[in-house]
């Protein structure tokens, strides 16, 4: 990460590029959710629990090799996941109609 910034502005700016950059992962992230979507067979293959805890526990071990923490990690996850599952529902259903 380099030499810790001296005030909160830089901190803040450099908090506002991640979140920009995270966006950008999550959009890219999404269009591969909705082609899964069209894809899954039935909503049960959407909702897919064992599915999610294998993303979860590779998460968890990304952020124990990146220094990030694991519980952190996961909550945001869990919860990324609960959205695009409900998401990834929608794509399913408009397809099927």
């Amino acid at each position: 990460m380099g030499t810790q910034p001296a005030d909160i502005e830089t901190v803040r700016t450099r908090i506002d590029d991640l979140d920009r950059r995270i966006v950008e992962l999550v959009a890219e992230r999404q269009t591969w959710v909705e082609v899964a979507g069209r894809l899954k067979q039935n909503e049960r293959a959407v909702r897919a629990p064992a599915r999610v805890e294998q993303v979860v526990e590779k998460v968890r071990a990304l952020a124990e090799q990146s220094g990030a923490s694991p519980a952190v990690v996961e909550r945001t996850y869990r919860a990324m996941i609960a959205a695009f599952i409900d998401l990834e529902l929608h794509t399913h259903r408009s397809t099927r109609s």
